[in-house]
């Protein structure tokens, strides 16, 4: 690839890790910051819900706000609302301020997140999707390992502060390199189109209120039926507004859906994040409860999990561009359901190697199965609609993370006995891949890989 566009890739990639890393790193400080602002459990964890609320309410504006101003200007203002939002959450004097500065970093996070997808997917193009995809698939695979165990060790070495604040020399390194690298895109005939705001008002707290009753639900005792019911109904307000509106472009255009290729890569997508965010919450509970480690230890033994997916997903995204995504998909598919049949057998006495040998595994075939995908949706996306598709992509990853962790939690409440429960969530993970195996033939054929067409 022209060296231009792997300098773009990097830089877009340091300022993404920002997002993604700080929306699991502080969830291994609940205690610390519990005990630092003298309050409780529960009231400390609103900083992590609101910072995800805050996401995905943010990220409709977003496919709205790309075309209006440009990506590499939202770009930049993302990565100022991220560090302005990182730098008063690490002065919070309370937990309400740091709830409050932790829902502004997440809306910092909500431009960055998507932009990520749609500003690498932009400059790709159809014939490189797969390559780039993978490339950023290191991010996505290691982000969520290595957030719980840098802010263990931030914890454990500085003050709490710190896991907000070293956010800001990165961000400012990600903001230099951007003004520089990032190019200037040129006004197209939709740049100018009116915001959807009965869209937006409609999108946004209704994916958020899906977002929140999942969330709540993996608290025992969560009230979910009102933000449920709540969502479900603004979501279902929007599809109606959508399929009749003609003035205002939909800030989501309802045809995507009517693609067979789009449908297919969005459902494996959202079902792999099930699986991966099962994956994530179940290994450390295991390590901890079976084997009696800390929360770093347990982190770091995690971690194979993501280095899987960290070496997979560059491999397959390029050869994806060559050979097409079905083959590599399947393959991925199938090592990563046998490795979640392994996980069933794994017990209080096994010895430690053969679930971290599992781990890797899993981590590699989801990898096999998602670089190849997330490329077979971006070959099959005309121009105007990658800044939607990204969107749809990253919501409906959103909500799978969410339903993961509930599940998960939910399995371990009916099972009482941990094994049993680790037992349970992994074939839980095994019917989600039987599910993707069954869609993986609907992707687009080798085709499009080869030619670089975008259809719909």
């Amino acid at each position: 690839m022209d060296p231009r566009l792997l300098a773009m890739i990097a830089v877009i990639l340091l300022g993404g890790l920002l997002g993604i890393l700080n929306s699991t790193m502080a969830a291994v400080a609940t205690d610390t910051l519990a005990a630092a602002f003298d309050t409780s459990l529960s009231s400390v964890g609103w900083a992590s819900t609101g910072f995800l609320l805050a996401v995905t309410a943010t990220i409709p504006f977003t496919t709205w706000a790309v075309d209006r101003f440009g990506g590499k200007r939202l770009w930049l203002a993302g990565l100022v609302v991220f560090m302005a939002g990182s730098l008063a959450a690490g002065l919070a004097w309370n937990v309400g301020s740091l709830i409050a500065f932790r829902a502004l970093q997440g809306v910092g996070a909500g431009i960055l997140d998507p932009l990520v997808l749609i500003l690498l997917a932009r400059a790709a193009g159809p014939r490189h999707a797969g390559r780039v995809m993978g490339l950023m698939g290191v991010v996505l695979s290691l982000g969520p390992v290595l957030g719980p165990v840098a802010g263990g060790a931030v914890v454990n070495a500085l003050n709490w502060r710190w896991m907000f604040l070293l956010s800001v020399p990165v961000g400012m390194l990600a903001y230099l390199l951007a003004r520089r690298v990032v190019p200037d895109e040129a006004p197209t005939d939709h740049v100018r189109t009116r915001l959807d705001v009965l869209g937006l008002a409609l999108l946004a707290p209704g994916f958020a209120a899906l977002v929140l009753a999942l969330s709540q639900s993996a608290e025992q005792g969560g009230q979910v039926a009102l933000p449920l019911i709540a969502g479900a109904a603004l979501i279902a307000g929007y599809a109606v507004h959508a399929l009749r509106t003609s003035s205002t472009p939909p800030l989501i255009e309802p045809r995507l859906f009517a693609s067979r290729g789009f449908v297919a890569s969005v459902t494996i997508m959202g079902l792999g994040g099930l699986a991966n965010f099962a994956t994530l919450f179940a290994l450390p509970l295991y390590y901890q409860q079976a084997h009696g480690h800390g929360v770093l230890a347990a982190g770091l033994l995690m971690a194979p999990a993501g280095l899987g997916g960290a070496i997979a997903m560059p491999l397959a995204g390029r050869l994806s561009d060559r050979l097409g995504a079905r083959g590599l998909a399947t393959a991925g598919a199938i090592l990563a359901g046998l490795s979640a049949l392994a996980f069933t057998r794994i017990g209080a006495g096994t010895a430690e190697v053969w679930p971290v040998l599992a781990a890797l595994a899993i981590g590699l075939g989801m990898g096999c199965f998602s670089a190849p995908t997330m490329g077979s949706l971006y070959r099959s996306l005309p121009g105007p609609l990658v800044a939607q598709g990204s969107s749809v992509l990253y919501m409906l990853n959103q909500l799978g993370a969410a339903l993961g962790v509930a599940l998960v939690t939910l399995v371990l409440q009916i099972a009482g006995d941990p094994i049993t429960g680790f037992h349970g969530i992994f074939w839980l993970a095994l019917a989600m891949i039987a599910i993707i195996l069954a869609v993986i033939p609907l992707l687009p054929p080798r085709e499009p890989a080869l030619t670089g067409k975008a259809s719909l």
